[in-house]
C-alpha cells in the first residue's frame, strides 16, 4: 500500500523551466530539492512524475501535492 504524499509547502513552488527539457517532479513531498525527486520517494508506492516543460518561463509548481493538474499548481493549497 502506497503512502500518503507529504505537504512539502501550502503554497506553489516557482521555478525557471527551459523549453523541451525533461523534469522529475516530486509527488511524495519528502524531497529535499523540492519541488523536484531526488529518489527520497523509494519503499513509498509514490513515483514521481517525468514531465516535459512546454515553453522556456517560471511557471507554479505544486506543493502542497493535492493538485489535479500534476505538477502544476492549481489553488488546492488554498483548501486545505
Amino acid at each position: 500500500m502506497a503512502e500518503d504524499p507529504i505537504i512539502a509547502q501550502t503554497s506553489p513552488y516557482q521555478v525557471d523551466l527551459v523549453e523541451g527539457e525533461t523534469y522529475w517532479y516530486c509527488r511524495c513531498g519528502r524531497s529535499q530539492s523540492q519541488p523536484f525527486c531526488d529518489g527520497s520517494h523509494q519503499d513509498t508506492g509514490i513515483e514521481p512524475l517525468e514531465f516535459v516543460a512546454p515553453s522556456t518561463g517560471t511557471f507554479n509548481l505544486c506543493g502542497c501535492k493535492a493538485t489535479d493538474d500534476e505538477p502544476w499548481c492549481d489553488g488546492s493549497h488554498n483548501v486545505l
